[in-house]
């Protein structure tokens, strides 16, 4: 019988969690699997168990839990010799990933679109020695956003992240950057550089609409616009789907991206505090075979 492994983390999602733990692995095993349980205890055990799942060569890792959880599953994952089908139940403030793969928010739904999933590639992001599946965001902005409590994120929901964000507009603190990328060099004062995987960032989809879950590369937003003006104007460009068309942006696709910081930054990973600048990020084109509902399938 084929092999699975179930990994949650069970005060996500209002602690609801363990409440869907049973149906996960009812129909899990109704699609042939026999079903191990592992519920993490602290940071980083969702990483060790889907770690030891590529040991053991499981067939499929199901994953449940908000955005940190999924990133450490995938973190477990990656560059692994065997690497198992993977999908998962979003139980967080954003589900980005979740957005951009097409999976349900709904907990329940997510789990009953599991029967009817079709296997599909997804490309994962490598900066330093860690791995993230939408953003890498470096900048004043995104030191204030990473500083987000759970409080806030479990209150406002992605308007928390808003909230932030726009404390450092306020201050409009510049940082002298240099970006090498595939197209060239960029350098300048900058309050916020993004570098996206998918179309979805903070619940905002439309951010770069015609990223690909396993186009081969990554999408990256130079911000140079600054004060309470620009920034208002780039966002409503965001909202539109139209943020490369700003003059105050540069939309560059590359494969690789290297960024130095006149001083240190914490690089903002898929909502967290990250790895520390001068940072290497590069695309791991299909790096993933995922589970997602049948639409996504390639014609």
């Amino acid at each position: 019988m084929k092999q699975a492994v179930l990994i949650y983390n069970p005060s996500s999602g209002k602690e609801l969690a363990s409440d869907y733990k049973d149906r996960v692995v009812e129909v899990v095993s109704s699609m042939g699997y026999e079903v191990q349980v592992n519920e993490t205890t602290g940071p980083k055990d969702a990483t060790r168990f889907a770690e030891q799942a590529c040991k053991d060569t499981i067939d499929f890792v199901i994953g449940m839990g908000g955005d940190g959880t999924i990133n450490e599953i995938v973190n477990g994952l990656a560059e692994q010799n065997h690497r198992p089908l993977f999908s998962f139940v979003p139980l967080g403030t954003v589900n980005d990933f979740a957005r951009a793969l097409g999976i349900p928010l709904n907990a329940e739904e997510a789990i009953e679109a599991l029967k009817v999933g079709k296997e599909q590639h997804a490309d994962i992001g490598k900066i330093g020695d860690s791995y993230f599946m939408n953003i890498v965001a470096i900048g004043e902005i995104a030191s204030k956003v990473a500083d987000t409590s759970v409080e806030s994120k479990t209150r406002l929901g992605p308007l928390a992240y808003l909230l932030e964000g726009t404390k450092a507009i306020l201050q409009d603190n510049e940082v002298q950057m240099k970006i090498t990328h595939d197209e060239g060099e960029w350098s300048g004062g900058l309050t916020l550089v993004l570098t996206a995987l998918t179309n979805s960032v903070g619940g905002f989809e439309k951010l770069a609409p015609d990223a690909e879950i396993d186009d081969g590369f990554l999408h990256l937003f130079i911000v140079h616009e600054s004060g309470i003006p620009g920034f208002l104007r780039v966002g409503s460009k965001l909202l539109q789907g139209r943020i490369a068309e700003d003059d105050g942006v540069e939309y560059i696709k590359t494969k690789k991206v290297h960024i130095e910081t006149s001083e240190e930054l914490f690089c903002n990973v898929d909502g967290d505090e990250g790895t520390c600048t001068p940072v290497e990020i590069q695309v791991l084109p299909k790096h993933l075979r995922v589970l997602v509902p049948e639409k996504l399938e390639n014609n």
